[in-house]
């Protein structure tokens, strides 16, 4: 079975809330860098897939990322890129840019804003939700902004990081 690299410490980065995009007031989100082996296997999908699966994140989806600025009020995502690079503003408008590639791993607390600013040809990023929560899609309006700030608390920490498990490092940074 597919598994994680050795445990690699995640970058974690908190962002405000700018009036349109909240972000997660208390939650990190978490950069892993290479964290899932790839290389050597032409099925790169399946092996991220494998590993988000057996750590009990699943509602899987292959596809890339939208360019506009979103965000989930009520549920935690994880973005595993299988495929190709692409430069994301994750937290709205005054977040940060970064660039990911193969093997790097993003998990986004409820109500993190993400965007696809530029992509290659061949991205291909595999998601997945934690099994408590519920699948929104926001982005932005001053009546999702309202409801979101309710939602967003109430989104319990995952009871496993998707990449390393019980013991990975999510839950112990987002203090579970």
């Amino acid at each position: 079975m597919p598994t994680a690299t050795e445990l690699v410490e995640p970058l974690a980065l908190m962002f405000e809330d700018d009036g349109s995009i909240p972000n997660n007031p208390r939650l990190a989100l978490l950069i892993y860098r290479n964290a899932i082996d790839v290389s050597g296997t032409p099925d790169r999908e399946s092996v991220i897939e494998a590993v988000f699966a057996e750590h009990g994140w699943g509602e899987m989806w292959r596809n890339g990322i939208h360019p506009y600025a979103h965000y989930h009020s009520s549920i935690h995502e994880v973005l595993g890129i299988a495929r190709g690079r692409a430069t994301v503003r994750f937290g709205g408008a005054h977040g940060r840019e970064i660039v990911l590639g193969p093997g790097d791993v993003a998990v986004l607390p409820a109500g993190t804003g993400h965007q696809c600013l530029w992509k290659g040809p061949d991205l291909m990023v595999i998601g997945a939700y934690p099994p408590d929560g519920r699948y929104d899609l926001c982005r932005g309006s001053k009546a999702e902004h309202a409801k979101a700030l309710t939602h967003i608390p109430q989104v319990p920490v995952p009871k496993a990081d998707p990449i390393y498990g019980v013991n990975g490092p999510l839950r112990r940074l987002w203090r579970a």
